[in-house]
């Protein structure tokens, strides 16, 4: 009853002074509602200690608090052109930036000299409504109010807003075609959800959340939100699971908060706050939990620095990360380290250089599994506000100039942490809705592509449609939604006999150099999911104690899209009359001259015959159907012997090889079962029917 009397007391007041401009909070304006102004008052006083930081414990701003305060002072009056100023400025920010608008305009319209950078205030809320117009106006006219020898770092900031609103308006006219979906209710709540990452096939979200079952239990004073914890959730059968806080062996009492992921999903990237100024930690998921995390080192984590988000590539040998320490560009700059195989440990960190960094603020870094593509927030470059999201390519040992990502995945505020799948069709970003669960939710972005055109009727058609009606069949044109070039493989690695999972570790070949260009160890659920960016031959070897290895091999062309394969592998044990196929030897056209990109291959049978002295085998030479019976016999034979002379140049007795042709009498793919398909699909049946076997004769 009292908040309602309050309320009409304010409404009675409101009238009173309605026309005669600001009433500021001063007891002279309210003689005969003495009581009620001196409780209003009280709750003004309270919101300026909230807002100046000087009434909470910590020193810090609450602005959330300040505003709480200022709505019951305001009930009582709304006229004060001072509440109206700070409440606009308290909500410029917060997450409901767009209430700001009306207040800053009435404390300008209530006392022109409330403020003297209300204009600056009102082109600030007039950018975040898309006003870019009226907010360009706003600010050029608080521009001319300044001096230019004393106002040259303002008159710089006004000069970098209305750029900005320049490039919203260009990106407005052009905007992508996008779906953008709230992830709903397992992943979001009333609470603040945000930087999501995910695994290259989208099987698994990790993100950061502030919610009552933090680690620590508690709520940061800066802010009285609950401290920053990381949580997991996982798609199965076309929806995701309830997530849940990943645990104490990550998230610590402090702040911990998402800030890389390994394509895999398997390797976590963790901002602790309450490590230095901010540094990044590693854990690795192993048997069914996740490993006491490690700090990156002095390498990455400088102890004068802040260090927050980090981008692995997708073989493992290159560290991207945000760090504002001394000598960058800007403030927060996008450095990497390589990994250095003979230390074990990262190398010295590089600055990325002045092509993706700006003297203003970059953050978020994503390398994108294609091992080309970089997707970063930064202030700076074509922003149209706050953090947008662009992205670069690497080509020819150059980054590209960033691009913008585009209207409305970015808007006037700022927009951060931005993640894409293997495919490039969608992806994660977290952002403030009023229609949302909560303070902030994470949305999935679904990349449509252009729009399609719509073919028009020539001039001659519609010249002659006015006397008679012309019917034309018009097809239009389909569109392609721009794919990653890149393929996934992916899979369960098991026993053959007992369907047991393995631990296993495998091993992927540049075929043409004869590199090792990653190298991962599953656990014991024998998962496993390798990203293979195109235009590359790749050698793919599964090795596990007690068994033979088993290879595969994958060229993917530049240009070929995305693709995933799923490939469950079942090792073999070392056991007479165990047949290994051996996808990575390979010959020359219609000859049984064994071509370079083999070597690896054979390199593997050489160290297994070595590991294995008392093993014979008998190498096995296979053709597809096409040509002639008695060709295909005799080419499969000459290249069994081909695999016989090298291992026997390279070490291995004669005495423990035989070889033999069967042509195409033992095709693994039918004719008939070929012959169904066309095109690259039949042509990757005949490629598996064309193939170089080893057979275990005795150990």
């Amino acid at each position: 009853m009292k908040a309602l009397k309050l309320l009409v007391l304010g409404l009675l007041c409101s009238t009173f002074v309605f026309g005669q401009g600001d009433v500021p909070f001063e007891k002279q304006y309210f003689k005969d509602n003495k009581s009620e102004f001196k409780e209003a008052l009280k709750h003004y006083e309270d919101g300026l200690g909230y807002y100046t930081g000087e009434g909470t414990r910590t020193g810090y701003p609450n602005t959330d608090e300040a505003l709480d305060e200022f709505k019951i002072a305001y009930k009582f009056n709304p006229n004060s052109a001072d509440l109206n100023l700070k409440m606009g400025i308290c909500y410029l920010y917060s997450n409901h930036k767009y209430n700001s608008l009306e207040y800053l305009e009435k404390a300008k319209k209530l006392n022109p000299s409330v403020d003297p950078e209300i204009g600056f205030l009102i082109g600030q809320a007039l950018q975040i409504q898309y006003k870019f117009d009226r907010a360009i106006v706003e600010y050029e006219s608080f521009r001319k109010s300044l001096n230019q020898s004393q106002d040259a770092d303002k008159i710089f900031q006004v000069n970098k807003k209305v750029e900005e609103c320049k490039n919203g308006k260009k990106l407005m006219e052009e905007p992508i075609r996008v779906w953008i979906d709230n992830l709903g209710g397992s992943i979001n709540n009333e609470h603040a959800e945000y930087a999501p990452l995910i695994a290259t096939d989208e099987s698994s979200i990790f993100f950061t959340g502030r919610r009552p079952d933090t680690e620590g239990g508690g709520k940061d004073p800066s802010d009285n939100e609950y401290f920053e914890d990381i949580y997991r959730a996982e798609f199965i059968n076309g929806e995701w699971t309830m997530a849940k806080n990943i645990g104490k062996d990550v998230n610590g009492p402090s702040h911990d908060a998402t800030a890389g992921l390994s394509p895999d999903g398997n390797t976590l990237f963790i901002y602790d706050g309450a490590v230095g100024y901010g540094d990044i930690f590693i854990t690795h998921y192993k048997d069914g939990k996740w490993t006491k995390r490690e700090d990156l080192g002095k390498t990455v984590n400088d102890k004068k620095a802040h260090e927050s988000s980090a981008s692995i590539s997708f073989d493992g040998k290159t560290l991207y990360f945000v760090s504002d320490r001394e000598g960058g560009i800007g403030e927060h700059d996008i450095y990497y380290c390589v990994w250095d195989e003979v230390k074990e440990k990262w190398g010295e960190a590089q600055n990325i250089g002045p092509v993706i960094n700006t003297k203003y603020d970059e953050t978020g870094v994503f390398i994108h599994p294609d091992g080309k593509t970089m997707y970063f927030s930064s202030k700076g470059h074509s922003s149209m506000g706050g953090y947008d999201i662009f992205y670069s390519t690497f080509e020819n040992g150059v980054w590209t100039t960033p691009v913008n990502i585009g209207y409305p995945v970015n808007s006037p505020d700022d927009d951060v942490h931005f993640v894409v799948s293997a495919s490039g069709r969608t992806g994660y970003f977290a952002s403030f809705h009023e229609d949302g669960y909560g303070e902030k939710d994470i949305f999935k972005v679904t990349f449509l592509g252009p729009e399609k055109q719509p073919l028009l009727n020539t001039e001659d058609n519609l010249i002659a449609s006015i006397a008679k009606p012309v019917q034309e069949k018009v097809i239009e044109p389909k569109v392609e939604v721009s794919r990653n070039d890149l393929a996934i493989l992916k899979g369960v690695i098991s026993d053959e006999k007992t369907k047991k999972s393995l631990v296993a570790t495998v091993e992927i070949v540049d075929n043409e150099t004869g590199d090792i260009i990653s190298t991962i160890q599953t656990d014991n659920t024998g998962k496993y999911l390798v990203s293979l960016p195109a235009g590359k031959n790749y050698g793919i070897a599964v090795k596990a104690e007690s068994y033979l290895f088993h290879s595969e091999n994958i060229n993917i062309p530049l240009a070929s899209g995305y693709r995933e394969y799923i490939k469950n592998i079942e090792l073999k044990k070392v056991e007479v009359g165990k047949v290994i196929v051996l996808r990575n030897i390979f010959y020359d056209l219609n000859k049984a001259t064994l071509r370079p990109e083999s070597k690896t291959e054979l390199e593997r049978l050489i160290k297994l015959m070595n590991q294995n002295p008392t093993l014979k085998i008998e190498l096995g030479g296979h053709t597809d159907s096409r040509g002639s019976a008695s060709y295909n016999q005799q080419l499969s034979e000459q290249r069994a012997l081909s695999v016989v002379n090298y291992l026997v140049d390279h070490g291995i007795s004669k005495d423990r090889l035989k070889y033999s042709g069967y042509g195409e009498t033992q095709l693994i793919h039918s004719d008939a079962e070929i012959n169904k398909l066309t095109g690259d699909a039949r042509e990757e049946l005949h490629q598996e029917n064309r193939r170089t076997e080893f057979k275990i004769l005795e150990i």
